[in-house]
């Protein structure tokens, strides 16, 4: 059988960046690179098991307990459970686990410790302690990703299932491993896997990269799309229900025709 590899690219590090050189050339190329050398302070030696037990102590937070590695929030391959925030810690720093939810093997994964888990536009994925490889795909191989919503049907990018979703091959892949103390740009819209290689602790710092008035001003944290895409989806469902009330060979005329319009008039001329 004929084996079948995404193009894979591996995002470039960078030593050094001072925060006008960011600005200046990095942050308007608007594609992932790892910093390395940035200052963060104590806490790639200091964030310990021990110290973030002591640190948060005994407060319950809501954590989500897998089976497997790879947590799917599609499908929900995992079950919600709660534990005192030090349990929590000391469990996931074990590679067996004496009292369990499913099974000694299980994954956990805490999305926040505070109150207001956000979810905004581009990201800065700090990697405090602890070791992780990150997969990325451009806002461009939408059409290859199997999107339901703002998710992609395929889990496990390893080992992909071709033959169920044939199009992923031409989806490039870009990949990094992050280190104590590295941190990643992650832009708007590039949709990433992660999978942890041990137990470490990671800091995500969201921010708007549009103007404001480009938000819904009741979207205090930016987690809906901007207000002229949120419309203009909304259109095309209307359009999309107007076409139903042609018959099936007329219907698919139109909806390619729709198609090429979009793609003249709304795609980036250097698309490839």
């Amino acid at each position: 059988m004929e084996r079948r590899e995404q193009p894979v690219v591996q995002v470039p590090s960078l030593d050094g960046v001072t925060r006008e050189r960011f600005l200046q050339d990095v942050y308007p190329r608007r594609e992932p690179v790892v910093l390395k050398g940035m200052e963060l302070g104590p806490c790639t030696t200091k964030w310990t098991v021990d110290y973030l037990s002591q640190a948060e102590g005994s407060k319950e937070v809501k954590i989500h307990v897998s089976a497997v590695p790879q947590m799917d929030f599609l499908s929900k391959n995992f079950v919600y459970r709660t534990l005192p925030f030090d349990v929590f810690v000391r469990r996931a720093a074990e590679a067996k686990h004496k009292e369990y939810f499913l099974s000694e093997d299980e994954k956990y994964y805490l999305r926040s410790v505070g109150e207001d888990a956000r979810k905004v536009m581009d990201n800065f994925l700090i990697q405090v302690t602890g070791r992780k490889r990150v997969v990325l795909y451009s806002p461009r191989d939408v059409p290859y990703l199997y999107l339901s919503g703002t998710k992609s049907e395929v889990l496990d990018v390893d080992n992909p299932d071709f033959e169920k979703y044939p199009l992923f091959v031409k989806a490039k892949r870009y990949q990094c491993y992050l280190e104590a103390g590295d941190v990643l740009f992650i832009p708007a819209m590039w949709f990433h896997n992660v999978i942890s290689e041990e137990f470490g602790v990671a800091l995500n710092v969201f921010w708007k990269h549009l103007p404001a008035e480009c938000y819904d001003k009741s979207d205090t944290y930016g987690n809906k799309d901007p207000t002229a895409a949120s419309r203009a989806i909304q259109i095309l469902d209307r359009a999309l229900k107007t076409l139903e009330e042609l018959p099936e060979e007329y219907r698919d005329f139109y909806a390619r025709r729709m198609v090429l319009r979009i793609q003249e008039k709304a795609y980036r001329n250097d698309y490839g």
